[in-house]
């Protein structure tokens, strides 16, 4: 749907909106005929609310597209994630507050690990602690390169943001990541020929951080992705009128909704103090994103088990957001990650959507196969805010 058709219906009211993305949700049978982890998962709670709800099934991108965070979450923002795309790189920056000037490319990195041979064995270098990137960050802070300043900050466990400042800086670089353990890490390539000077940048800071990086055990070197420049957006407030809150752990998603014009509200690390901060934060906004990242996580990292306990603890939390009395509660995640492939994949993600002038469907649980034979089977993900948006009375007649 088109943005601008949506700025000349929107309308005030006295509503408010909960959007609770459950990063990764999609999942996958680990055996042929099972379960998927939300299937699996004992979700009394949200069962229940599926049952009042109407239901179905997100294309966050498009048939067989696997989404990125960046482009899942715009979409489940309401903007069209092929039309506005936003490297990874300003959302982490962005994400841990950092101010990016027009002479920025930032970057998202990753410390990894990689063996004698120079191939890598963990591109999440274990997932060390934050600590000890802040202590790794602080020597590659500075790095010396031609043609730019290298400004390297620390944001959470192996991640870390580059950003490369100077004039002849320019983001269409290809990524140093080759996705997968036994490969050497990717030389950077200018995607264009205005961005030679930049490629020649980046390749000399990844071969000076590999040298400052060499007594660590397993955080010896660096991967890079998502180069990007500061976009523009237009705001929540600019398109709906809105006075959006943002509650996520993880600082990319902060960086995602301060795009969308969305104030980061603090909160704690557990599930829990997420939806506390829900509570302490409920007046002052009409409309609140809360992110989970436990699901996604678990999902990358393949273990079924753990990603169905992350889905029964954000159930548990289900009853406290209902005492808030939102006038719409929507339900999702920003893409699948089945923990079978440990990776996203671009299977449909299911979502219920919840108010008390919604016409609930058949759907009596809270899963992939049953929320495929909702109301919305197949929807596409930039079109979830319009039903939110109409549902809480924020959108009025289109025509005559």
């Amino acid at each position: 749907m088109e943005l601008d058709l949506l700025r000349s219906l929107a309308v005030p009211a006295e509503t408010r909106m909960l959007l609770l993305v459950m990063d990764g949700l999609g999942g996958a049978p680990r055996a042929p005929g099972g379960p998927t982890e939300l299937e699996a998962a004992r979700t009394p709670n949200l069962d229940a609310l599926a049952a009042r709800s109407v239901c179905g099934m997100l294309e966050i991108v498009g048939p067989g597209i696997t989404p990125g965070s960046g482009p899942g979450h715009l979409a489940l923002f309401g903007y069209d994630p092929l039309e506005h795309r936003i490297g990874r790189g300003v959302l982490e920056a962005l994400g841990i507050g950092m101010e990016l000037t027009p002479l920025d490319v930032a970057a998202r990195g990753n410390f990894c690990t990689v063996d004698a041979a120079g191939r890598i064995a963990d591109r999440r270098a274990g997932r060390i602690a934050t600590e000890l990137c802040q202590e790794l960050t602080a020597r590659l802070d500075g790095i010396s390169v031609p043609g730019a300043a290298c400004i390297v900050r620390p944001v959470r466990e192996h991640r870390f943001v580059a950003v490369f400042r100077g004039a002849g800086m320019h983001d269409a670089l290809s990524e140093t990541d080759p996705q997968h353990v036994g490969a050497e890490p990717l030389g950077v390539r200018a995607l264009d020929p205005a961005a030679v000077e930049a490629a020649r940048a980046v390749n000399a800071f990844v071969a000076e951080a590999g040298r400052r990086l060499a007594d660590q055990p397993a955080a010896n070197m660096v991967l890079l992705r998502g180069f990007a420049r500061h976009p523009s957006l237009p705001t929540f407030k600019e398109l709906y009128g809105l006075n959006p809150g943002a509650i996520a752990v993880y600082p990319m998603y902060l960086g995602l909704a301060r795009l969308a014009g969305m104030a980061p509200l603090p909160t704690g690390p557990s599930v829990a103090e997420e939806f506390t901060a829900l509570e302490g934060h409920w007046a002052a906004h009409d409309f609140h994103f809360l992110h989970v990242k436990k699901t996604d996580s678990t999902g990358e990292d393949g273990n079924f088990d753990a990603k169905v306990a992350a889905i029964e603890e954000v159930d548990a939390q289900i009853p406290r957001a209902l005492a808030l009395k939102p006038d719409v509660l929507a339900v999702t995640g920003d893409h699948s990650t089945p923990s079978a492939l440990q990776s996203h994949s671009w299977h449909p993600v299911p979502f219920l959507l919840f108010a008390a002038n919604c016409r609930p469907d058949a759907v009596q649980h809270f899963s992939e196969r049953a929320c495929a034979e909702g109301q919305y089977a197949r929807l596409a993900g930039k079109d979830l805010l319009p039903l939110i948006l109409a549902n809480a009375g924020r959108l009025t007649k289109f025509g005559a």
